[in-house]
């Protein structure tokens, strides 16, 4: 039996490697941004999940978060940056290669 060549594991991404992160940025380059609230319900996360990942993301120049007004009214928006996109769709390619 032949295992994978470790060249065809290059291409995965360890900050994607975690479900909901990959999620996130499934959603992100699908869109040119996305709100907290439609995020939060489209993955159904908890609000502290999802800040929890968005923000590994963000730490990782993946995504952008932007942030307007205050209390009730505020707003808070994700973006795919332009890394984060190559990031993700190198990391979807790899999977789409070893499960193909």
């Amino acid at each position: 039996m032949t295992g994978i060549p470790t060249s065809a594991l290059t291409g995965l991404d360890p900050v994607l490697n975690a479900p909901k992160r990959l999620a996130i940025m499934a959603v992100l380059t699908g869109a040119a941004s996305a709100d907290f609230g439609f995020l939060r319900d489209h993955l159904a996360v908890s609000d502290s999940d999802l800040s929890k990942q968005a923000g590994a993301l963000e730490a990782a120049g993946y995504l952008t978060i932007a942030k307007s007004g205050r209390g009730r009214g505020s707003t808070t928006t994700y973006k795919a940056t332009r890394p984060g996109r190559a990031a993700y769709t190198r990391h979807r390619d790899t999977l789409r290669a070893l499960l193909g």
